[in-house]
């Protein structure tokens, strides 16, 4: 066996000797070349090609290899440090080695042609710089091509999300670095970017792209099996941007998850994002299954947990703090609101099985659930992440004995929730504000007289100015349990009401035409007639006076014209308003001569 493989490295070795470049070497078993980045790596590294597989060796760290049963194709091209080789794995995804010499590809193309029966493939990536093309859904990443060249390519590990942001368009959301502590890196492999965070490498990160594919395409019908049907009577019109997404979701695996879901809620209502998604809960991980967005969420990413119930005494909510924040295509949403009624109860058993629920989660899960949803969801979650479940701060109870109060940030209505440790207001724009970061509260009252005398604002004021957050439209009742609340935390408050209304005082005081103004309201009050029962008689008024000027509707004015067709139609125009004041006057007297007739 040894014999068979020294004859055949023998003429590939003397074929590489030839043209020798100055990077590398060789021996009669392997390749080696220096000065090689492995997966965009911060440090270089030496590369060497065996007959049992690849390896690569930064200066400081450990080595990286891959075997030779991995390999399924490979690719040389133009990279940024020179040239590089793209290996398509099996289990492994896309390898990427740059830094290679142009001299370098027949030595590689031999040594994979021979050892590995692989072919090296050259690729011209397309430079025209057009943004249409076609689009091709390989094993392992997305390639978009020009004129039947790759333009960039897009590995599915890259991808977080997909959704269809349109008829005809379809958005792709990359992944990031969790925060910006997190580079992404394997230090152990000289800085190599971990799969899913290549988009992290420099100092701007792409994260999202979206392509716009119209028109139509044909596919065959599928059975009950979820196979297709040959035959052109089966045939049917599907939109193109639609079998794009589906087709990508299923390439980057964005719907599967590992494993059973232990447990499903369906049509559960979001505030933020708005709508209704299915949640299904997995062992590291949770999704959100909506009608047109679908979302994949680690718990890892999921950094608090606020179950807190609504001032109308109807509703709870159920807020997740994310980090990073949930993206819905420009919109960043930092936290999940969801909304559920406090008396519907649900009664459900979790997917696990007992060895799992007494070894992982012991004393952290129960197996049967039998209370609220929005309860049951919150324990569910906070035995599957450990996290806290924060609630609402046992010193603080509105006016109406609630634990939030009603107020507004500009225009957005919402709940302002006094916490144990921060304030949090719902559901939009939900805001966090932690109380180490608070510098001071202000009360004030800005608006007309009417609204300034209801209702109240406060700003928080953060340290190092780092700005300030306002609330607005709160109600003048809950202004005493805030300021008792904020004593008891000891955060510093200025009230600017009372200076407010100690001007107002001394402006009355000082002028008597202001301070007068409240009688002159209520004897305005008092001038209608519209709740008197009985009518009074004008003594100054003399129905058979006559006027100096006989007016247009005087029942005395005379016509001018002197024929008797006008003083006929004048004759009959005071039978007319006769009869309507008698009318009026019959209206306005029945009460009375009802009253009379029952003496």
């Amino acid at each position: 066996m040894a014999k068979r493989t020294a004859k055949a490295s023998a003429p590939l070795t003397e074929v590489v000797n030839e043209s020798r470049p100055a990077g590398a070497h060789t021996d009669s078993y392997r390749e080696s070349f220096n000065d090689i980045y492995l997966d965009l790596s911060k440090e270089p590294g030496k590369c060497r090609i065996a007959e049992s597989g690849l390896g690569w060796k930064p200066h400081n760290g450990e080595t990286f290899t891959l075997d030779k049963s991995e390999f399924i194709n490979a690719q040389w091209s133009r990279a940024a440090k020179g040239y590089e080789l793209k290996v398509f794995a099996r289990n492994a995804g896309v390898v990427l080695l740059d830094g290679f010499k142009q001299e370098d590809y027949d030595a590689l193309q031999k040594c994979f042609k021979v050892w590995y029966g692989v072919e090296l493939v050259q690729k011209e990536h397309a430079l025209r710089g057009w943004n249409w093309g076609r689009s091709e859904i390989g094993r392992n990443e997305l390639t978009f091509n020009v004129r039947n060249q790759p333009a960039f390519e897009i590995p599915y590990t890259e991808i977080s999300n997909t959704n269809l942001a349109g008829k005809n368009e379809v958005a792709v959301e990359f992944s990031l670095p969790t925060d910006g502590d997190d580079t992404g890196t394997n230090g152990h492999l000289g800085g190599a970017r971990t799969k899913g965070k290549k988009m992290g490498g420099a100092v701007d990160q792409l994260t999202e792209m979206r392509f716009y594919i119209p028109g139509t395409e044909t596919r065959n019908k599928k059975n009950d099996e979820g196979e297709e049907e040959a035959g052109s009577e089966n045939e049917e019109e599907h939109n193109a941007a639609s079998l794009f997404y589906e087709a990508l979701m299923d390439k980057a695996e964005i719907g599967e998850v590992a494993g059973d879901t232990y447990a499903t809620f369906l049509e559960v209502l979001h505030l933020t994002p708005r709508g209704r998604f299915d949640i299904d809960l997995y062992e590291k991980s949770f999704r959100l299954r909506g009608k047109t967005y679908d979302y994949k969420i680690p718990y890892d990413h999921a950094k608090r947990f606020f179950l807190l119930p609504k001032p109308d005494d109807l509703h709870q909510l159920l807020c997740i703090g994310l980090d990073p924040p949930l993206r819905q295509g420009q919109t960043r949403y930092p936290f999940l609101v969801m909304q559920f009624k406090k008396e519907e109860e649900v009664n459900i058993e979790l997917n696990m099985t007992e060895d799992d629920l007494n070894s992982k989660y012991a004393g952290k899960l129960q197996a049967r659930y039998e209370e609220p949803i929005g309860t049951v969801i919150a324990k569910i979650f906070k035995g599957l992440t450990g996290r806290k479940l924060t609630q609402p701060s046992p010193n603080f109870s509105s006016h109406h004995q609630m634990a939030g109060v009603k107020c507004s940030i500009k225009a957005n209505e919402g709940n302002l929730f006094c916490l144990e440790r921060a304030f949090l207001f719902v559901p939009k724009p939900a805001t966090y504000i932690s109380f180490d970061h608070v510098a001071s509260v202000t009360m004030s009252r800005v608006g007309g007289a009417v609204s300034a005398s209801r209702t109240f604002d406060i700003t928080v004021t953060l340290k190092n100015g780092a700005g300030e957050h306002q609330f607005s439209n709160i109600n003048r009742e809950e202004q005493k349990p805030l300021e008792e609340f904020l004593k008891v935390k000891n955060i510093k408050t200025k009230n600017e009401m009372d200076a407010d209304g100690a001007m107002l005082a001394a402006a009355l005081s000082a002028d008597p035409d202001l301070a007068s103004s409240e009688d002159e309201e209520v004897v305005g009050q008092d001038r209608g007639s519209a709740d008197e029962d009985d009518e009074s008689v004008d003594e100054d008024f003399q129905a058979d006076s006559d006027s100096d000027v006989a007016e247009e509707f005087d029942s005395d004015a005379k016509s001018s014209g002197g024929g008797s067709d006008a003083e006929g139609d004048d004759a009959e125009a005071d039978k007319m308003d006769e009869d309507s004041a008698s009318d009026t006057e019959k209206k306005v007297e029945r009460p009375k001569k009802k009253a009379k007739t029952g003496k």
